[in-house]
């Protein structure tokens, strides 16, 4: 394989989000990066990945051997609800721009990220890499579930048609720094985050959507970059495989708000409005094939990770995205 001589170009798209900026990170501070490899970045700003030409020329540009595809148009439960034809059609074509045109340029690998929402909703837990395609996902958030299914559908065609080694990853819930912390369309745990820091500054109460009782599995950005690099280096599946936490790790939405308020040290009323959705209850995943693989790795401990991640949104509040 390339990556062992250290001969890599690697091409990241959508390197200016969560887990873009994650890897960025672990790659130039953490010593991630190895020799002979080199690294490049692209944000929204350098290409309109939807578009076939822009992509093309961002492809022919850079010369990638590797990619990670990370691009996409992402939102929490709201905003999946008002648009779901733009969640289908805008990660349709970025996903299948970036799987042609890197198959078009001789990529060696790509690792595309997927999410747990693509799973049936209708399952048996824990959830598995074998289970994917057992039934209609939620529909909350079908256009995106069904266009980050394609990519695994993608990637095998590839594969059989090819012999393509291109695949995916499935993290649980994501969160870290460089997250899109918008009250109305982020995540729960950004989403969180910004209320309780507003609620601490303007001496109001949180107000929390739904009743806290949702399940979850919560993976840190700088754990999930590390997995990612492991995966482009020594992952030779086409199968994809889920990066989490372990199911005995899944705590509730309202534990979530219980870490969130001790980081901040807010001391205010805490309101569960109970009229608003929970969205799925759970999506309890399987770690099992990481653990298979990759036995030794250590995640950040919860609280930490929230602490770490709520220190930096106080610190960069101006900057963050909202």
């Amino acid at each position: 394989m390339e990556g062992k001589t250290g001969s890599m170009r690697v091409l990241v798209t959508g390197g200016s989000g969560l887990v873009g900026k994650a890897i960025e990170r672990v790659v130039k501070e953490e010593g991630g990066a190895r020799e002979g490899e080199e690294w490049i970045f692209l944000s929204s700003k350098d290409a309109d990945l939807t578009n076939a030409a822009e992509t093309w020329a961002i492809f022919e540009k850079h010369r990638p051997t590797h990619v990670i595809h990370l691009a996409a148009m992402v939102g929490g439960l709201f905003l999946h609800l008002r648009k779901n034809l733009d969640f289908w059609r805008k990660n349709m074509a970025i996903n299948d721009n970036i799987l042609h045109t890197a198959h078009e340029f001789n990529v060696v690998k790509v690792v595309s990220c997927l999410s747990t929402c693509i799973f049936p909703d209708k399952t048996t837990y824990p959830i598995d890499e074998t289970m994917i395609h057992n039934g209609p996902p939620h529909t909350s958030n079908s256009g995106y579930a069904y266009a980050k299914r394609m990519v695994d559908v993608h990637n095998r065609a590839l594969f059989q048609q090819h012999g393509r080694r291109y695949t995916a990853i499935i993290p649980t819930n994501i969160f870290g720094p460089h997250d899109n912390y918008s009250i109305e369309d982020a995540h729960v745990l950004p989403a969180l985050i910004h209320k309780t820091y507003v609620a601490k500054r303007d001496g109001t109460a949180l107000e929390v959507w739904g009743s806290g009782i949702g399940l979850r599995q919560f993976i840190y950005s700088l754990d999930l970059a590390r997995l990612y690099l492991w995966v482009l280096r020594e992952y030779n599946e086409v199968d994809p495989i889920i990066l989490s936490v372990g199911e005995d790790e899944e705590i509730t939405v309202k534990d979530v708000v219980d870490a969130i308020v001790e980081a901040f040290e807010f001391t205010g009323p805490v309101i569960y409005d109970t009229s608003k959705s929970d969205g799925q209850l759970k999506k309890t995943a399987s770690n099992a094939k990481l653990c298979s693989y990759r036995p030794d790795f250590t995640f950040t401990p919860f609280k930490q990770a929230v602490k770490e991640t709520c220190d930096w949104f106080a610190a960069n509040y101006d900057n963050a995205r909202k």
